[in-house]
């Protein structure tokens, strides 16, 4: 695994050093001239949106202080790039409406790669790979599979894996802005079952270790978490630096030190 990522790493870095030559044109003389990457530099901060809310990929510690694997995966980007992080919290739904307008360079907030994004968006090389878990209260007995979601109501945000998921299997889907709300619904009674990240899941029951709730299927396969641009050759330049920053923050170690820290685990490597 590692000779492969250091085998792509030797690519990116002598593609990257090509457009980084030819496509952030160093001697414009406004941002028109520029591409995005360009722009970037320019400004000298790259401009992330994430939930802030969704521990323990992005989420405020006791102090206040935005913290997480995905807060501190977009730092580490930022500095390779050579540029600042400045992050922009905002609910799910609005995230992508938020990149579609300018408002962000782009997403750092565990965005899975599915075939429709993949219609819309330029992603970059993964960062980290995941599996997705079907939650229900410990009393529950009526839901053991995907399958069983068939006529059942979840509580998850709308335009989100989770809920195209559920949706997939046949349940009506609640929307919801946290995971913990998400989980109160649950435990409430007032949806049947909710899907996460797996290891969302086990965060969260590491801060609830009494909560009456049980994981009862995972998808089989992980999917990959990426970075989402808007498409166009004037995000060229920068999908490839984040490329190449994501490939030396792998081979460096750094992805699986954050993952470790936060997940407990290396999610980073599939």
């Amino acid at each position: 695994m590692r000779k492969r990522i250091i085998g792509l790493l030797m690519a990116f870095t002598l593609a990257n050093s090509l457009v980084m030559l030819t496509g952030c044109g160093a001697n414009a003389t406004s941002d028109a001239d520029l591409d995005h990457l360009g722009r970037v530099q320019r400004a000298g901060k790259l401009v992330i949106a994430m939930e802030g809310q969704w521990a323990p990929w992005t989420y405020h510690d006791e102090n206040g202080d935005l913290v997480g694997y995905d807060t501190e995966v977009g730092r580490a980007i930022a500095n390779k790039l050579g540029v600042q992080a400045e992050f922009i919290e905002g609910e799910w739904d609005g995230l992508f409406t938020g990149l579609d307008g300018g408002r962000y360079d782009c997403i750092i907030n565990g965005v899975e790669i599915t075939p429709e994004r993949m219609e819309k968006y330029d992603f970059t090389t993964a960062y980290a790979y995941i599996k997705t878990a079907l939650v229900v209260a410990e009393d529950n007995t009526d839901i053991t599979s995907f399958e069983d979601l068939d006529g059942k109501l979840t509580s998850n945000s709308l335009g989100s894996t989770y809920a195209d998921l559920a949706i997939k299997y046949g349940a009506d889907v609640q929307n919801v802005d946290t995971l913990s709300e998400t989980i109160d619904m649950v435990l409430s009674g007032r949806v049947d079952a909710t899907l996460n990240a797996e290891v969302s899941f086990y965060d969260y029951l590491a801060e609830h270790p009494d909560a009456p709730i049980k994981i009862v299927a995972l998808t089989e396969d992980a999917s990959d978490v990426s970075i989402p641009l808007v498409k166009g050759s004037d995000n060229d330049t920068l999908r490839a630096a984040i490329d190449q920053a994501i490939l030396e923050l792998a081979v460096e170690g750094k992805l699986t030190e954050l993952s470790e820290k936060y997940f407990g685990a290396d999610i980073s490597q599939k």
